[in-house]
């Protein structure tokens, strides 16, 4: 059973009659709602569905649950599923969860899909997260619902008892939690160097010598910079692992805590390399961008100018030029590594190697 009308309840449904249930939906307006469900499942009013299912997916908002207090009496002894999430983290003091399973004491409530998204559900697990969180007191309907989601093409994840509803119903509200404090640092050290850049390339000339050298701001400085970044948030990625293994010399075993700024930052360690790789391919995009700008055109004009002038036949400088030539060569070659290291750090990748393989690419 479905009670709700909304794009989930849709699209639960649509999933649940593609893996072979039959399904029952329950709304408070069956026939303006009808033709919103597949064919196969019966869209009737809630009392009616309520009383022919045995296990109730409950897809509609916290502030609508008192609604289904009329249906207390033949609710006794079902399993209802909660699916629903909040608009903030911790926006209540008790989870929907709880907060469903306190309006109906006569009932087992299980929280689950709530960290699947409607498009997920339509498009089947392939196209997007396979795992289903699941989390209730009582063991055999975590276990029915649980076969449920295995049929359906998702994986359950036991969580435990009720009490993890709350933490559950926060996961999708979080925004990239692992991001923040390795795009904090790289933001800092792209100030810094960028900061660094502009007084060296622009404002130091200035006032020396009066040259003008601001429209290097947008490109050249930035491209200096990136490179800075890079190579110093890559040397950041293993930096922790030295000092981990120190630590584990200086006390003479293993087991020992790391301090908890060490433990962070071990555990930051792939999203601070994927930003080492993200900062090396801008650098590689702006470099390759440099031959397009109006400034070095201007500059390359002028240079012929002069030339001609001196009646000069060719300005061609071999050290210069095999100087160039490895640089470009040898930035191509380090890019295609952090590439492999970036892809190599991706779980679907990781995890079709074994630790022999993953160590020796690191």
């Amino acid at each position: 059973g479905v009670l709700g009308s909304g794009d989930f309840a849709r699209s639960l449904a649509v999933r649940l009659v593609c893996s072979g249930f039959k399904v029952v939906v329950g709304s408070r307006n069956p026939k303006r709602k009808a033709n919103l469900f597949p064919a196969a499942a019966e869209v009737t009013f809630q009392a009616e569905a309520v009383k022919k299912a045995d296990v109730i997916f409950v897809a509609i908002f916290r502030e609508h649950y008192s609604t289904l207090c009329d249906l207390a009496d033949v609710l006794v002894g079902k399993i209802l599923v909660d699916v629903s999430n909040n608009t903030e983290i911790n926006h209540h003091k008790e989870s929907n969860a709880e907060y469903l399973a306190s309006l109906f004491p006569a009932c087992t409530v299980v929280k689950a899909f709530n960290v699947v998204s409607a498009w997920t559900l339509q498009s089947g697990a392939r196209d997007g997260n396979k795992q289903v969180l699941i989390c209730s007191n009582n063991q055999e309907a975590k276990r029915t619902v649980a076969e449920i989601a295995q049929v359906m093409g998702f994986t359950p994840v036991d969580m435990g008892c009720m009490s993890s509803a709350c933490e559950i119903e926060n996961i999708p509200l979080r925004l990239l939690p692992a991001w923040k404090i390795p795009i904090f640092l790289a933001l800092g050290l792209f100030l810094c160097f960028f900061t660094y850049n502009l007084i060296r390339q622009v404002i130091h000339p200035y006032i020396r010598e009066q040259k003008n050298k601001l429209y290097k701001i947008p490109i050249e400085v930035v491209n200096t910079t990136l490179p800075c970044v890079s190579y110093v948030m890559l040397s950041l990625v293993y930096l922790p692992g030295v000092l981990a293994a120190c630590s584990q010399l200086y006390y003479g075993t293993k087991y020992r805590r790391f301090p908890d700024w060490l433990d962070q930052w071990l555990q930051h360690r792939k999203q601070i390399g994927l930003l080492s790789f993200f900062c090396a391919a801008l650098h590689a995009v702006y470099s390759l961008c440099l031959p397009m700008r109006r400034s070095h055109r201007y500059l390359l004009i002028e240079t012929a100018v002069k030339q001609a002038v001196e009646k000069k036949m060719t300005i061609w400088v071999e050290e210069e030029v095999w100087r160039m030539e490895i640089y470009i060569s040898v930035g191509i070659i380090a890019l295609g590594l952090l590439s492999l290291l970036a892809i190599t750090s991706l779980p679907s990748i990781a995890n079709s190697l074994n630790w022999r393989e993953f160590s020796f690419i690191q």
